[in-house]
This record gives C-alpha cells, sequence and structure tokens, in this order.
C-alpha cells in the first residue's frame, strides 16, 4: 500500500496556501524602504506576480499521469486563484472605501462634481487616443490585442466584455469585405489564420466558412489576450503614479491635506450637514451595502447602438455603499462607522485582492516580457496607454481645475477605473479622502471606456 503522509503538490498550489504565502510575503517587501518611499500593502501585487509565475511553471512541469498532475491541472484550470476570491475581496475593499469616504459625498460632488465628469471622459478619451497611435505604429502588432491592451491598462471588465462584442462585430464586418480588400489587408488576414501571403493574395481566393470562423474567434481570443497582459501593468503603472507623482511635481501632501479638510469643514459648515450617530461596526448594515450594491451593478442599462452599459461589481457596489454611508442610517442599521475598524477591512481586503491580481496575471507578466517581441510589446503599449492617460488627467486636474491632490489621486484613479489604485492613493494619501474623487469619477470613466472602446474599432486597424 504506496501511503502519503503529506501531498506536497496538493498544498503548495492550494489556492489558500498561495493567497497567503503572496499577502505575507508581499507586507514584508512593502515594509522595506527605497529612499523615502515603499510600496505598503501595494507590495503584495509584485510578490505575487512573482509567485504567480514560478507556481504556473511548476505546474506546467508534471506530465499526465504523474503524482501531483491532477492537483496541478486544477490550479491551472482556475486561473491559478479562483475568480470568485478576486470578486470577493474587490466587494469588500470597495465597500469598506465607500462606506468610509461617504460622509462629504455630497459636498465634494457639489464643489468638484462637473469636474470629475470631465476627468473621467478626458482620461478614458486620452487612453483610447494613445491606443490607436500605438497600433498604428507597429505594423506588425495585432489591432484586436492591442484594443485588448487599453481595457487592461485601465482594469475595466465591463471595458472588456464591450471590446470583446465590438471586435467579433468588427472581425465579422472586416471577413465580408474581404473580396474589396488589397492585398496588403489579405496578408495580415494571411498571417492570422497561417495562410500562406501568395496564396491568399489571388484572385477568386475565397475564404472557407473555417477560416472564416477561426478569424473571428481569433479577433475575440486577442482582445483576452491583449487585457491579460494590459491588466499587471496598469496597475502597476497607477500605483507607481499616485506615489511618485506628489515627488515630480513638487506636491506637499501634508499640506494639500490641511488645505483639503479647511475645505471640506468649511463646506459641511455652509450645507449645513448634520451629524449622524456613528457605531463601531454593524456586520449585517455591512453586509446589505454590499447586496445592495452588487444589486445595482447587475443592472444592465440598453445605450442603443453603443451596446448595453453596467457598473459592474466594482461600481455597483461602490455606489451603493456610497450611498448608504450617506443616508448614515435606516430603522436599525447604521452605516457610519468606526473609521478604524473599517480601515482594518479595507486593508486587509486590499492586500489579498492585490495579492490574488498578482497571482493569476503573474505568469503572463513575466512570460510576456520575457518570450516574445509581441508581447514586450503589448506590455510596452499598457504602460504607453497608462502613462499618457494619468499624466494628462493630472495635469488638467491640477493646472486647470485646480484641485487639490487629495481629490485629484482619487479621482485619477477613478478615471483610470483602477480600484488597486484606489488603495493605493488612500495609503499615499494617509487618509481616505482620495475615495470621494474616485467614487465620484468612476462611473463617467466607465461609461467613457465602453464608448470609446466601441469608436476604437470603428476606426481602420
Amino acid at each position: 500500500m504506496n501511503y502519503q503522509f503529506f501531498d506536497f503538490v496538493g498544498w503548495i498550489t492550494n489556492p489558500f496556501i498561495l493567497m497567503f504565502l503572496a499577502v505575507f510575503t508581499g507586507l514584508l517587501f512593502g515594509k522595506i524602504k527605497f529612499g523615502k518611499f515603499n510600496f505598503g500593502v501595494s507590495g503584495a501585487l509584485f510578490t505575487g506576480i512573482v509567485i504567480g509565475w514560478v507556481i504556473t511553471k511548476y505546474a506546467n512541469g508534471f506530465s499526465e499521469g504523474s503524482t501531483g498532475y491532477s492537483s496541478a491541472q486544477n490550479m491551472l484550470s482556475v486561473g491559478v486563484i479562483p475568480k470568485d476570491f478576486f470578486n470577493l475581496f474587490l466587494i469588500l475593499f470597495v465597500a469598506a472605501v465607500g462606506l468610509l469616504a461617504a460622509k462629504d459625498m455630497n459636498v465634494v460632488i457639489k464643489k468638484y462634481g462637473t469636474k470629475f465628469i470631465l476627468l473621467g471622459l478626458v482620461i478614458t478619451c486620452i487612453a483610447a487616443g494613445a491606443t490607436y497611435v500605438m497600433t498604428i505604429l507597429s505594423e506588425d502588432s495585432n489591432p484586436y490585442e492591442v484594443a485588448g491592451v487599453y481595457t487592461g491598462a485601465l482594469t475595466s471588465s465591463p471595458g472588456l466584455a464591450a471590446a470583446i462584442e465590438t471586435a467579433t462585430d468588427h472581425a465579422t464586418d472586416k471577413i465580408a469585405e474581404f473580396d474589396d480588400m488589397n492585398d496588403n489587408e489579405k496578408i495580415k488576414i494571411a498571417k492570422e489564420l497561417d495562410i500562406d501571403s501568395e496564396e491568399i493574395t489571388k484572385e477568386g481566393f475565397q475564404l472557407t466558412s473555417e477560416q472564416k470562423s477561426e478569424f473571428i474567434n481569433n479577433a475575440e481570443a486577442g482582445i483576452g489576450a491583449g487585457h491579460a497582459i494590459g491588466y499587471p501593468f496598469g496597475v502597476l503603472v497607477v500605483i507607481l503614479a499616485v506615489n511618485f507623482f506628489p515627488n515630480i511635481f513638487k506636491l506637499d501632501v501634508e499640506k494639500e491635506r490641511k488645505l483639503y479638510r479647511e475645505e471640506m469643514e468649511a463646506a459641511r459648515k455652509a450645507a449645513n450637514v448634520k451629524e449622524i450617530k456613528t457605531v463601531s461596526f454593524d456586520l449585517i448594515a455591512f453586509s446589505v451595502a454590499c447586496l445592495f450594491g452588487y444589486t445595482i451593478g447587475q443592472i444592465t442599462i440598453p445605450l442603443g447602438p453603443l451596446g448595453d452599459f453596467s457598473l459592474g461589481a466594482t461600481g455597483g457596489v461602490l455606489i451603493g455603499s456610497l450611498l448608504l454611508g450617506y443616508i448614515g442610517k435606516i430603522g436599525p442599521l447604521y452605516f457610519r462607522m468606526d473609521s478604524n475598524i473599517l480601515s482594518v477591512v479595507r486593508q486587509l481586503s486590499l492586500a489579498f485582492f492585490l495579492a490574488i491580481v498578482g497571482l493569476r496575471y503573474g505568469f503572463v507578466v513575466i512570460n510576456s516580457v520575457v518570450s516574445s517581441t509581441a508581447g514586450a510589446y503589448l506590455a510596452l503599449v499598457s504602460l504607453v496607454v497608462g502613462v499618457v492617460g494619468m499624466l494628462i488627467g493630472f495635469l488638467i486636474g491640477r493646472y486647470v481645475f485646480k484641485l487639490n491632490w487629495l481629490m485629484l489621486s482619487g479621482a485619477i484613479c477613478g478615471g483610470m477605473t483602477s480600484t488597486p489604485g484606489l488603495g493605493a492613493a488612500i495609503e499615499a494619501a494617509g487618509s481616505d479622502e482620495p475615495a470621494a474623487g474616485y467614487g465620484a469619477t468612476y462611473p463617467f470613466a466607465l461609461l467613457g471606456m465602453v464608448l470609446f472602446t466601441i469608436i476604437l474599432h470603428k476606426l481602420p486597424m
């Protein structure tokens, strides 16, 4: 009888072991000082990426029938960590952030509302423009993968859904126009389908129904691949930007915080905001905020030729918790809770959320950079899209709209639809104020993402 006292492969590929390992090592890494800077809880993203790459390489090394093969395949089949964990910690993080930021939400919207709407649309528009330019600059790049990078660099799942839908329509229309294409356009399709370029340019050549289906499927797959590569780089760009922009542009964060709180105090007095009782923590109310917000996120709004629009889990829970937190109390439920306890929930869920992002995308990130020119180019595209979008957003927000850095850092993260970025902005600011700017900007950026994703596919690529 072959008795195994300890199943090492089952242990090391277990999602709980991987998550705790990434969080533990990430928080240790986050404490390391680089000059005056340290990554803090964002360190979980970086260690998650490394661990995700190592464990995926390890799992891919098992041959069928060998000991541990089944455990390795189970892990790989769910993308290292099941997406349900990703969604759970994202919801908990966003709910805590929304309830923390809700107190001043009405004052913030009255004071900055129009500016946040414009920032959300401008950042997504500029990022889409940068994506299109990068597509044009490289004749060898797959336009669908580059379009996927746009949704990944802005970490937008609703944008991804819109991109897949419009890519399908775009690829279908392209195939329908095959007979009228010039030789260069036909050669691009030949590369996609592994058809001899001389063969495809012969007069009278027709694509088979299988080849047409393959081209459309490849377009959808290209969007997914681009998104997977762009997502972690988009997260990295936002985290680095909110930490380093104050140093680059000589901003005194402590002074900005003081000015912001003085402005908010004056605005609250002018608006005659009444105080609502704060409780230590109301688990029932917290659960209701998550339930209410998640339900809002499932509502689909038809936008005619632009397709359907929904806030998704992130947007719905954020808006729902902001609304309930602003109301403060409904019957026996108290939505104004002790900020110290909510901050612990926020930090705990953020650490696991970032670790899961790293674990799920680690192999794609490292492999794309070191193993293929095309992958490295897509990584470069995501960095360019992220940097350009954030930089333009910062310059407009700071020097045109004259926004305080605490509000602006949150608004930029909202414009990039980056929830991990918001966590970094809150940590870098040392307060939860950026969440209000994020919450006010996010819905309009999400709408912009869907709109500009569709427009991107209408342009010649």
